[in-house]
């Protein structure tokens, strides 16, 4: 009889594209894999679970999913990030008549309409408007040594148990291009691209070395112990990339090639980079893969050219595929149970043969997703995922 798989060879034998004895599952490793507190708030009591909710991502209403609900549904990652640390039950939010907002660490502005609001949306950037080098160099960025607590003694509690999960570190809460969009404001950053790149380069760099610090202080803490760094920038839309190919290239792909570069030389083991990005980005595919990215995050379905069958073919040699598991914008939230199962095992059909797939949903759980659909979504993975002759070892 084969020996039984932890979590974590699981998960590492998926990323080294072999398959184990099951596709690995992910709910909440990643702040693109979680529940919105609304519909963790309807599963638990669902489940009959009687345990205090804690919103650990204010910006995108994210619940902290409890051990006994991770533990239940077999979930194989955990996830490290400075945002577990956030005292978000503490914050000092502004209230009118009709929102509530709150100011982020960057000087960001967002607000939530005060009935019927799900999320934050943000409404407010701080470099907004004509700006020189000057401004940009006078902006004050968050102390990238701040990372609010010490994560290493969480990441080694989880190697130390009888089945130790893979653990995945998110140490920033954005992209390079994408705080470039939240600091500048999305049309002021997309005229700077287009008539100042010099401009937009300028800031992308004062991001990017932001970010690596962030990175050194994360890894210095738990680089031993992890087996997963994650990196977002969404670059997709519905219907195609939102910079042309030519243009990320030219500005985004060596930034991000000098980050990843950085991660994985600053750990004492192999660290597979995970990205997420949603929206249609066959067309940059490609050039992530060159970039250093080994699991893509997710396979946004129901945006174009994004047809998980032909990706596979195409690129399941090169990467994983963490993610694309159920449709989050139709399926899941307004589907049956049935629905959800068929699609499921239409997913894992597709993406599973030969290793490269851990299972999640195309992103967060929505507000409105019922529970029977999140559990019929991991007893079809569970009932679909099982290959037929697994393969014992990591790799």
């Amino acid at each position: 009889m084969d020996p039984v798989l932890s979590s974590r060879e699981r998960v590492l034998m998926a990323l080294n594209h072999k398959e184990p004895d099951r596709v690995p599952l992910d709910i909440g490793g990643v702040s693109q894999t979680g529940l919105h507190v609304n519909a963790y708030k309807n599963l638990i009591a669902y489940l009959h679970i009687d345990k205090p909710v804690r919103v650990f991502d204010w910006f995108q209403q994210l619940a902290s999913i409890d051990e006994e609900v991770l533990e239940g549904f077999e979930v194989d990652t955990r996830g490290l990030s400075p945002a577990m640390f956030a005292k978000t039950d503490e914050r000092q939010d502004e209230k009118d008549d009709d929102y509530v907002h709150f100011t982020d660490r960057w000087g960001i502005r967002y607000a939530k309409p005060r009935v019927g609001g799900y999320y934050f949306d943000m409404i407010g950037h701080p470099l907004g408007g004509e700006i020189t080098r000057r401004e940009i160099d006078a902006f004050k960025l968050p102390d990238p040594t701040e990372m609010g607590g010490d994560m290493k003694p969480i990441a080694q509690a989880w190697e130390n148990r009888s089945n130790p999960p893979a653990i995945v570190l998110e140490a920033t809460e954005g992209g390079m291009l994408e705080f470039g969009f939240w600091l500048r404001g999305f049309e002021d950053f997309y005229v700077d691209l287009g008539s100042d790149p010099g401009l937009a380069c300028y800031l992308l760099d004062k991001i990017l070395d932001f970010k690596i610090a962030v990175w050194e202080t994360a890894l210095s803490q738990v680089g031993s112990s992890i087996d997963v760094a994650w990196e977002v920038d969404d670059l997709g839309l519905q219907n195609g990339p939102m910079l042309s190919p030519v243009f990320y290239k030219e500005y985004i792909k060596p930034r991000h090639q000098k980050l990843f570069s950085f991660i994985k030389s600053r750990t004492p083991k192999r660290v597979f980079v995970g990205f997420h990005s949603c929206g249609s980005i066959r067309a940059l595919i490609p050039d992530l893969i060159d970039a250093g990215v080994d699991a893509l995050n997710p396979i946004q379905v129901s945006a174009a050219h994004m047809d998980t069958r032909e990706l596979k073919r195409e690129f399941g040699r090169d990467i994983t595929f963490w993610g694309g598991g159920v449709n989050t914008q139709s399926v899941l939230p307004k589907g049956t149970p049935n629905d959800v199962r068929d699609e499921v095992r239409r997913r894992i059909g597709d993406l599973a043969p030969g290793g490269g797939f851990v299972f999640a949903a195309v992103h967060n759980i929505q507000a409105d997703v019922p529970p029977q659909n999140i559990i019929a979504m991991v007893d079809a993975l569970h009932d679909h995922g099982i290959y037929i002759h697994p393969k014992v070892g990591s790799g």
